[in-house]
């Protein structure tokens, strides 16, 4: 059973690595007659029948997710039909959850008014107050006809960037897009009774309570998730808390707060049946604790949305009261295999959530470090041994998803643990109740407690590890040694383990060349941010637009990638002018990254400019080396001060150059300052790569700059269907008359550039790094 539940997992992850979906034969199920082969005496028949199950657990899992993946794709939002307006009927399928300007929340599709147009069957929907007329009062399964303008799902793609169009898929949300405020919206008299949409609507009462009880009490957010699963109420400086420290695990709903509430329950009844002999002749104690435990866990599960930790728990649970009610023992690793399988089945792509990993690889450290070993020690060495077994086994994991770990976890979590396991939740849930509202005073003042503990752990200094993504082969290693320092006592060399899990720490990618730079063009959205690393120095040059609430391209993007490239610190930060696309990320940067010094165009009173080292202003004339590689700023001559909220001509202009190849920079420039750069530096303009100006609008690139700077690749950094239509069709066309190699973010992602005195080679990330379910955005198209 575990053989064939991992062989069936490695064959699913290996259907989600792939660039296009395989066409499969109709007979594909047939696979699955391999495992009635009959056994044989001879060992080597044994062996191979037992070669060839393996083999068809592989195909079978690998098949199966091919086949559920053809069918979720097949649902899709016709091309011609984005953006347009379309009216249609359906059902608020989850609890809405606030952003910034209004709700967002999905959208079980009914039925479409507008004609000859398909709607995918689930879509995810937003709302935005003050478009026009009043807000609107959406709740959980409640029937609405809604106007709404839709596109295809579409993120963005930078390197060790999060894959929004898979977290998509996985969600069956097929199109994405917002209610038109000026359509025909109104709420329905229709009622469901669907047992999906009561739950939906009993979590969104839970959370209104939870509201009105607690008001504004800080950590109202976190005991909104201990309740519900709402991980949207914990605020971004909390989760940094949480992962800083290592407790983020207990800050959802957990295995170990299901397994703690279903153990409860059934203590509870297995005392309350034992009272009555009628009872324990007509049902044995035991086995209706069983049952009464795994309904109280389902309810938990369902109630907290069945993310994959809590999916595990409840399998591996069903799976022990099974085993109870069939009077049958079955070991743990059993049980953890049936949960692998059962997971996978209702959910392929659950292999792409760093919570499928970290929660199954969790449970089998626990079973390896305590299961078969003889004797028993004190409940508190086993504590120990599992904290100990946690701390280093999932040190692989750990740096291959988020590359940092958390020094101080151990001492967090021996207090987090019993703190928010057997105090926090348990009040929380109570709190639930009406009759026991006043327990959420309780739970909110141990959450404190909590909080404040934390927050003197993370003050301590090298509290968290933070580093470059590690190599593939080295992370192998690193499971390895893990194990093998982990392994029963007796066992040789065991501090070997150390040794193999060194690479990991030692191995960094290798820094560009003298006289080589490494420059990516991020995909920021409707943005822009540009990273240049040379052998022994790194410059970030703008830090894109800041999202929503406390997301920004900073945190959201840049900091993950540069600290996966290796890029731990940066020597100068260029802010090219003064607008939210281009200085959105810049707080969570400055946070996150020691930065040596500032250069930017912005006034000197401007509150970023307080968060940084040294400032200087970046102005015509400005030269450096680094490593053999020339930075040359020609704009502007000097910053001047301007009553104008955006003034693009004030963007800092920086040319990098190798010999006689060179990349410019340009900022949001338009025509004027682009004829004070043709007047006065005509012969620094020619370079082999232009960042569009202004992203391609039509206020920039005129005839005479583009023919002058004649460029062999030019990046327009756009949104997916931005509502300014960059880049404007008569600039997209201008470049192309002139045989520029044209490439743009919302298409191609992010764009890495290595540039020596040669040339330069550009790699699109999204095209390399292309999955079946990676958005192909028509070049065409314009903005929703």
């Amino acid at each position: 059973m575990v053989s064939f539940s991992i062989c069936f997992a490695i064959g699913v992850w290996y259907l989600q690595q792939q660039a296009v979906l395989p066409e499969l034969p109709v007979y594909w199920p047939l696979a699955a007659l391999l495992l009635l082969l009959p056994d044989s005496g001879m060992a080597s028949i044994r062996i191979a029948r037992r070669a060839l199950i393996l083999f068809c657990a592989v195909l079978l899992g690998f098949s199966y997710a091919a086949w559920v993946a053809q069918s979720r794709m097949a649902d899709n939002l016709p091309n011609e039909w984005q953006g347009q307006n379309i009216t249609l009927t359906g059902i608020v399928a989850e609890m809405p959850r606030s952003h910034e300007r209004g709700l967002r929340f999905a959208f079980e599709v009914k039925s479409v008014q507008t004609e000859n147009v398909h709607v995918p069957r689930r879509i995810q929907l937003a709302t935005y107050d003050g478009d026009a007329g009043s807000a609107l009062d959406i709740h959980a399964g409640e029937s609405w006809r809604f106007t709404v303008r839709l596109k295809h799902p579409h993120g963005t793609s930078n390197p060790n960037g999060f894959d929004f169009e898979a977290w998509a898929l996985e969600r069956n949300l097929r199109a994405t897009g917002y209610v038109y405020a000026k359509g025909d919206n109104q709420k329905l008299a229709l009622t469901t009774s669907s047992p999906a949409y009561l739950i939906e609507q009993l979590r969104e009462s839970v959370r209104t309570h939870f509201q009105q009880t607690l008001g504004d009490a800080p950590y109202a957010g976190i005991l909104v998730a201990l309740a519900i699963g709402d991980q949207a109420s914990i605020s971004q400086s909390e989760w940094q808390l949480f992962t800083h420290t290592g407790v983020n695990h207990l800050m959802s709903i957990s295995g170990l707060h299901i397994t703690m509430l279903a153990s409860l329950f059934f203590a509870l009844t297995y005392w309350l049946w034992r009272r009555s002999v009628k009872l324990m002749l007509y049902f044995p104690a035991r086995k209706a604790a069983a049952l009464v435990g795994l309904l109280a866990a389902l309810g938990y599960t369902l109630i907290s949305g069945f993310e994959i930790p809590a999916q595990r728990t409840l399998f591996m649970l069903a799976t022990f009261a099974v085993m109870l009610l069939l009077s049958r023992n079955v070991a743990p690793s059993q049980m953890l295999a049936a949960a692998l399988l059962v997971v996978l089945l209702a959910d392929p792509w659950a292999v792409l959530s760093p919570g499928f990993w970290l929660s199954f690889g969790a449970v089998a450290l626990i079973f390896y470090v305590t299961a078969n070993r003889f004797g028993r020690s004190h409940w508190l060495l086993e504590y120990g041994k599992v904290q100990w077994a946690m701390t280093i086994g999932l040190i692989p994991p750990l740096l291959a998803l988020f590359q940092q770990l958390s020094l101080v976890s151990p001492v967090a979590n021996a207090f987090a643990i019993p703190l928010v396991s057997f105090v926090v939740v348990p009040l929380t849930l109570l709190g639930t109740l009406p009759p026991f509202e006043w327990m959420l005073y309780l739970a909110h003042q141990a959450m404190a407690l909590c909080m404040w503990l934390l927050q003197r752990l993370e003050d301590l200094p090298l509290a968290v590890w933070t580093q470059h993504a590690p190599p593939v082969w080295s992370i192998a290693c690193g499971v390895l040694g893990a194990l093998w320092l982990l392994a029963p006592r007796g066992f040789p060399l065991r501090i070997f383990g150390v040794i193999l899990l060194l690479p990991m720490f030692l191995v960094t990618p290798p820094p560009p060349a003298e006289s080589t730079a490494r420059i990516i063009v991020f995909d920021v959205g409707q943005g822009l941010a540009v990273a240049v690393q040379t052998r022994n120095h790194a410059l970030l040059y703008d830090t894109g637009p800041d999202f929503a609430g406390e997301a920004d391209s900073g945190n959201r993007i840049l900091v993950p990638s540069l600290r996966g490239l290796g890029i731990d610190q940066l020597d100068g930060l260029m802010l090219s002018h003064d607008d939210i696309d281009h200085i959105g990320g810049t707080s969570s940067v400055l946070q996150a990254l020691p930065v040596e010094w500032v250069s930017s165009s912005l006034k000197a009173e401007h509150p970023l400019l307080g968060m940084s080292k040294q400032h200087k202003p970046c102005s015509d004339g400005q030269l450096w080396e680094w490593d053999g590689v020339t930075f040359e700023v020609l704009h502007p001559a000097v910053p001047e001060a301007s009553d104008k909220k955006h003034d693009n001509d004030q963007s800092c202009v920086l040319r990098i150059s190798i010999g006689t190849q060179s990349i410019l920079l340009v900022g949001d420039i338009e025509k004027a300052a682009e004829a004070r750069l043709l007047d006065l530096h005509e012969d620094r303009l020619p370079s082999t790569l232009l960042v569009a100006p202004h992203h391609g609008s039509k206020s920039s690139s005129s005839q005479a700059f583009v023919g002058k700077v004649a460029p062999h690749y030019v990046v327009f950094t756009s949104g997916y269907r931005n509502r300014f239509h960059h880049p404007h069709p008569d600039i997209w066309q201008r470049y192309e008359i002139l045989g520029v190699e044209r490439l743009r973010s919302d298409a191609d992602g992010a764009i890495l550039i290595d540039l020596n005195a040669q040339g330069l080679q550009v790699e699109r990330h999204r095209k390399t790094h292309r999955r079946y379910w990676t958005h192909e955005a028509a070049t065409e198209v314009q903005g929703i």
